[in-house]
């Protein structure tokens, strides 16, 4: 893809000294967990470890997986992403305001990875609403060094079989979407952002299911719908590499907002 003239990466000099964000966009970015390097050391696991989409509810259960971190390569040729981030000093409620407030305007989503992401907007055209689900969010964005258009149409919890009921109760969010790629009728993929609360702040269990028996053309979740989703799967197998690319961007994506969000949002969240 190459990049549309309208858009950047990062913020030019006139945006950093006119943004009423600038205090927040940070180009130098942590290294990455020590347990993230080691899932890129080992490579692709075993595709039996990695639950597929419909085991989603079972996020919601105590303890951790198998695997928490890692990617892996399926026999369809879809590819499952894991990542496990520890956020102290965050809450799930601000992710859950995050995810809202974040699609309005480019400006907000480079503060989330400055050196990947581009631009985004609301499919709807709308601003500032303090909801996501039932909305799509166009993106483009750098995943390793391929620049994707992308659609996240995001979708109730409960569309993916989680309790939100239990979820309230445990205190709990889970941010779920249906990605695909922009300018086709094709979804591509589920992912779910999993944050629950811990001792001194929250954890994000990031779930990325993509390729594969995954992909449907869009509002086609019928027989014939599996077919043509089928046969776009079979002639555009996921690598590897597209795994380890998209471990390494979510790990460095949500750490990094995670290490400011509390001032972002006493900042620009709601008022209390």
């Amino acid at each position: 893809m190459k990049m549309p003239p309208a858009l950047h990466l990062g913020y030019t000099p006139t945006e950093q000294a006119q943004s009423p964000y600038a205090a927040f966009i940070r180009d130098v970015m942590a290294p990455l967990p020590d347990h993230v390097k080691e899932a890129l050391l080992l490579g692709g696991q075993a595709f039996e470890l990695f639950p597929l989409v419909n085991q989603a509810p079972k996020l919601l259960d105590p303890g951790y997986w198998p695997l928490e971190t890692g990617f892996g390569l399926g026999p369809d040729g879809s590819v499952q992403v894991f990542a496990l981030t520890q956020m102290p000093g965050v809450t799930p409620v601000m992710w859950d305001w995050w995810f809202a407030w974040h699609g309005s305007e480019a400006q907000r989503y480079k503060l989330w990875h400055p050196r990947a992401h581009i631009s985004a907007q609301w499919e709807d055209g709308r601003s500032d609403l303090d909801h996501y689900i039932g909305r799509t969010s166009h993106v483009v964005e750098y995943v390793g060094p391929e620049l994707l258009s992308l659609t996240i149409r995001f979708v109730a919890p409960a569309s993916m079989g989680l309790d939100e009921d239990r979820l309230k109760r445990q205190g709990e969010v889970a941010i779920c979407a249906r990605g695909g790629i922009a300018g086709t009728p094709m979804e591509t993929g589920w992912l779910v952002h999993h944050l629950r609360p811990t001792k001194d702040g929250c954890e994000m269990r990031s779930r990325f299911w993509l390729g594969g028996s995954n992909v449907r053309p869009r509002s086609m979740n019928n027989p014939l719908g599996k077919l043509l989703g089928g046969v776009a799967a079979h002639f555009n197998p996921l690598r590897a590499n597209q795994g380890a690319d998209l471990l390494v961007h979510c790990s460095q994506e949500m750490s990094h907002l995670a290490s400011f969000l509390p001032k972002l949002y006493q900042q620009f969240g709601p008022a209390i």
